[in-house]
C-alpha cells in the first residue's frame, strides 16, 4: 500500500503501469488501500475540531467541539469518502464501454481510489483546522487528483491518449455535479440532523 501511495506522488506514470499489470484478483487485493487511506482524514479532523479548535468569524475565539459530535460527523465524513470513491468507480466502468476500454467493476474502484491519493493525504491538514491553510492543500491535492487521473485513465483502461483525454473530463464532470451534491447534503445534515456542537 505504502508503495503505491509513494509511487503516485512521485513517479505516477510508472506507479499506474504497474497498477495496469495487475490481474483482477490483485486489484480486489487493492480494496483495503482506500479503507485504510481515508482513515487518516477522518482521525485528523476528529483530533483537530476537539482539542485545537476552529478559529470562529473575526473575533478570533477558537472553539472546538464536543467528542460526540465531532465523532457522529467524522464517521459521515469517512463514509461519504468511500461512498463517493464507490459512486465514481461505478462511473468510471460504466462509462468505459463508451470509450471503447475492457473493464470490469473492480478496476474503476481502483482508479477511482488510487486517483483520490493526494486528498486522502491533504486531509491530514484537519489536524491543525486553519482555513486559508486547508483551503490552499485541498486545491492543490485535487488539481493533482485530476492530473492523476488524465494520467492514469488511457494507461489502467488500454485507451489512447485522445480517448483517455475525452473520458477522463467526462469522469472530472461527474464528480465536480457529486461535489456539489455533497455540499447541498451538508447542509441538510447540519441543519436537520445533526448540528455541530461546540464546547462551552
Amino acid at each position: 500500500m505504502l508503495n503505491h501511495l509513494f509511487g503516485l506522488m512521485v513517479q505516477p506514470r510508472r506507479q499506474w503501469q504497474q497498477i495496469a499489470g495487475l490481474s483482477e484478483k490483485g486489484l480486489n487485493r487493492q480494496i483495503p488501500y482506500v479503507i485504510v487511506l481515508a482513515l487518516l482524514p477522518a482521525l485528523a479532523w476528529y483530533f483537530g475540531t476537539t482539542e485545537i479548535g476552529w478559529s470562529i468569524g473575526s473575533s478570533g475565539q477558537v472553539r472546538t467541539l464536543t467528542s460526540q459530535s465531532a465523532l457522529s460527523l467524522v464517521a459521515v465524513f469517512y463514509i461519504t469518502m468511500i461512498l463517493a470513491v464507490v459512486a465514481i468507480g461505478f462511473f468510471i466502468h460504466w462509462m468505459a464501454r463508451t470509450y471503447g476500454a475492457k473493464t470490469h467493476p473492480m478496476k474503476g474502484m481502483v482508479i477511482a481510489g488510487f486517483t483520490a491519493t493526494p486528498i486522502f493525504i491533504a486531509g491530514v491538514a484537519g489536524l491543525y483546522p486553519v482555513l486559508w491553510l486547508d483551503i490552499l492543500l485541498a486545491t492543490l491535492a485535487v488539481a493533482y487528483a485530476v492530473y492523476l487521473l488524465y494520467v492514469g485513465i488511457p494507461i489502467v483502461l488500454n485507451v489512447s491518449e485522445e480517448r483517455g483525454f475525452l473520458f477522463a473530463s467526462a469522469i472530472v464532470t461527474v464528480c465536480l455535479v457529486m461535489a456539489v451534491v455533497v455540499m447541498v447534503a451538508t447542509v441538510l445534515f447540519w441543519s436537520y440532523v445533526a448540528a455541530p456542537v461546540f464546547q462551552h
